[in-house]
């Protein structure tokens, strides 16, 4: 699908996409796809043993419980759909620990055949590693994603090794099976620090590199039967744009994305000619973003080139694609935001969402534009994932995977020609409905009368919820959404009774782009106001109370998180905080670190323009610290964080400590108020994606149940019982 977001990110947390790579890590099951963000370094050192184990030994014991339980509702959940199969012409491809396997789909009784090892990757790559004695250890590998040349000759897969977010690309020659030794897999070619990567060719792979933390460069390799060549394709020049490459649905078209946080260039290349050379689109214009699809020699464009600078769909022929083409198709209704567009056969599919937040599918006739329709997805429905298409499979049939917090993934199947809609099994059966968890959406106004939607999960109506635990989730930045895929941690607290709410406050991308510009640079605190509307609106409402509220947040999202309990710290009881960006002052005041320059778009630039400065130091976490109480807070750093400064986690927890501790002795009153508990978890040697193992990762998310039950006074949940035989 054409995503209509940037991947320039740098302060993005997707913990939940992860969790069952994990799971998959252990239970040697295949593995879900990570997409890797754009990141940078800070230099920051943590060796004091007194910050890596600051507050936490009185959380231990219901840690170890909560690890239990949590296993045991992860195991439950093992065996949900995922996207890490990949069909073939005549062979289905599947991860495993130790590689990747496939079967043959005409000859089923055969067993799985190994088309690559993953010792062999890491051949020449030993390290030193020190447990309990120094010893060698192989570098370890976990298989990110894979693609299939057109006709099956050849394979590439992206490897990850542990602790490291670069990735490398080995590519194969496939073999046939019982042939000759000489034709079995076999790796022709790697190559380190790749990005993104796909076949125009049986024999041509178009690739990107990470390079000194930005992706800018396209290469180019061309495999023959005994040799292979790498050639430089493109080399973006502009410090605040990323570059990745993308194949098109019907894979005619290879298009190279040239993106900044509000511009694009894409250059396309035509699979169908043997020149294989790139031509542009359209010249990158201020404020002008696009994303291009290929349907019968004519490109399908989203531009946001409709009412109120939003999406729209137009098109343009491939001999003629530049702007001054462009014939409007379709433009959504106001208030309704497009979130991704794919061309299925002759429709165009927009993914939606309505102004009451809910996700829909809009189907384009691509012939007769305007008999567009709306098909409805179950209200529950929060998240949604297109699946690859494989290379046999029908160019009509899109599917995809839907989820909430709380709904694990289903797996749905969209007929275009036949404008059908359904859930399906494995073996294309019909899935019963999900659950009797209650979806409940709301509107809060925030203070400038904007009303921000919230989404309210829980078991009770809404009516019985006044002693229930709430735990409220927030975002805010980037125009990305509020994280809302299926998490099983989510899962175990509302069957504990505890009532979820997402926020979805500008700054975010869930009402379309002007929802994110609204909170952009001097507009940031707008973000912080509708937090704190929507916490007010559900306490009016009769949801939970203060003293059992905590809200979570992780990387950007703690920007409002931080300033909210500064300037409303009585509204909430416990915060949890994971890779926290809280120093966006200093960070933003350092043009040495990579990514400040693409950031200026979002927060501003406070060396250059003193209102920037103002407007960012009115709200920044760090900079806001002051003499009064606080909400308990538990901050999860990473000492690996390649994208949020350890350095300022750690200025913020020590100063938010001597501030609580000024108050308590200089305010005579404040005896008789509970002191907060601030904790401070550095996990050593992970990135800003969490811990590498599944294991850890459990460990990780028992502490944080386990200070939310004590910092609510909450009781632990009694284990269920086992049934009697």
């Amino acid at each position: 699908m054409a995503a209509v977001s940037s991947p320039l990110c740098a302060r993005l947390f997707t913990p939940s996409g992860l969790r069952f790579l994990f799971l998959a890590v252990y239970k040697n099951r295949t593995r879900l796809f990570v997409s890797v963000q754009r990141f940078y370094t800070s230099g920051t050192s943590t060796s004091s043993d007194d910050h890596l184990s600051s507050g936490l030994e009185r959380y231990k014991d219901l840690q170890k419980y909560f690890y239990k339980r949590l296993k045991a509702t992860y195991y439950r959940f093992s065996d949900i759909p995922d996207r890490s199969v990949v069909c073939g012409h005549h062979h289905v491809y599947f991860f495993e620990d130790d590689g990747i396997y496939r079967t043959d789909t005409r000859q089923s009784k055969l067993e799985p055949e190994q088309v690559l090892n993953l010792g062999q990757v890491s051949r020449g790559d030993e390290k030193t590693v020190l447990e309990n004695e120094e010893r060698k250890q192989r570098v370890q590998w976990t298989i990110q994603r894979i693609r299939l040349s057109p006709q099956e000759k050849h394979l590439a897969a992206a490897l990850k090794s542990i602790h490291k977010e670069e990735q490398r690309c080995v590519v194969l020659r496939l073999g046939r099976r019982n042939s000759p030794s000489l034709e079995l897999p076999h790796i022709i070619v790697m190559v380190d620090s790749i990005f993104s990567f796909e076949w125009a060719t049986d024999n041509v792979l178009f690739y990107t590199t990470l390079e000194n933390l930005r992706c800018r460069k396209v290469f180019r390799l061309d495999l023959t039967s005994h040799t292979s060549r790498i050639t430089s394709v493109y080399e973006e020049t502009r410090p605040d744009v990323f570059v990745e490459v993308a194949l098109s649905r019907d894979r005619q078209i290879l298009s190279i994305n040239c993106n900044s946080r509000t511009s694009s260039e894409v250059l396309l290349i035509d699979t169908t000619t043997s020149q294989l050379k790139p031509f542009l689109v359209q010249s990158r214009q201020p404020d002008l973003l696009y994303h291009v699809e290929h349907w019968k020699r004519c490109l399908i464009i989203l531009a946001n080139t409709g009412p109120g600078q939003e999406y729209e769909v137009v098109q343009a022929p491939l001999s003629e694609p530049n702007m001054v083409s462009w014939v409007p198709l379709f433009a959504p209704s106001p208030g309704t935001s497009i979130k991704d567009m794919d061309v299925v056969g002759d429709q165009c599919v927009l993914v939606a969402r309505t102004p009451a937040n809910e996700l829909i599918l809009i189907i384009v006739p691509l012939t007769h534009t305007k008999e567009a329709y709306i098909l409805n997805f179950p209200s529950w429905a929060s998240a949604i994932n297109t699946n690859r298409p494989g290379l046999a499979d029908q160019h009509s049939v899109l599917k995809f995977l839907i989820s909430s917090p709380v709904h694990p993934p289903v797996p749905y199947h969209l007929y275009t020609e036949d404008r059908l809609l359904f859930p399906v099994t494995e073996d294309g059966s019909f899935l019963e409905n999900q659950g009797n968890y209650n979806t409940t959406r709301l509107e809060a106004c925030s203070k400038d009368g904007t009303l921000v939607p919230m989404t309210l999960l829980h078991v009770k109506p809404v009516e019985s919820l006044r002693q229930v635990p709430l735990l409220v989730h927030v975002y805010g930045a980037y125009g990305r959404e509020v994280n809302m895929e299926f998490c099983p941690e989510k899962r175990f607290l509302l069957e504990q009774g505890w009532a979820l709410a997402y926020c979805h406050v500008r700054g975010g991308g869930e009402r379309g782009l002007y929802w994110q510009r609204q909170a952009q640079v001097a507009g940031k605190p707008k973000t912080v106001e509708d937090l704190q509307a929507c916490i007010q609106h559900l306490f009016s409402l009769g949801v939970s109370s203060p003293s059992l509220t905590a809200l979570t947040a992780c990387s950007a999202g703690a920007v409002a998180v931080g300033a909210l309990c500064q300037r409303h710290p009585h509204m909430i009881r416990a915060v949890t905080l994971q890779a926290p960006f809280l120093d966006v002052l200093g960070t933003m005041e350092d043009p040495n670190l990579p990514l400040t320059l693409e950031d200026r778009e979002e927060w501003g630039d406070p060396v250059g323009n003193p209102e920037h400065r103002l407007a960012i130091a009115s709200y920044c976490p760090l900079h806001n610290i002051t003499p009064q109480d606080y909400p308990s807070m538990l901050l999860t750093a990473y000492s690996g964080d390649a994208r949020v400064p350890v350095a300022g986690v750690l200025r913020y927890t020590e100063q938010l400590k001597k501030a609580i501790t000024t108050h308590f002795s200089s305010n005579p009153k404040s005896e008789f108020e509970q002191a907060p508990n601030i904790v401070l978890n550095i996990q050593p040697g992970a990135n800003h994606l969490g811990p590498d193992s599944f294991e850890l990762m459990l460990e990780e998310e028992a502490l944080r149940l386990a200070f939310l039950y004590t910092e609510l006074g909450l009781d632990p949940p009694r284990p269920p019982r086992k049934r009697r035989r």
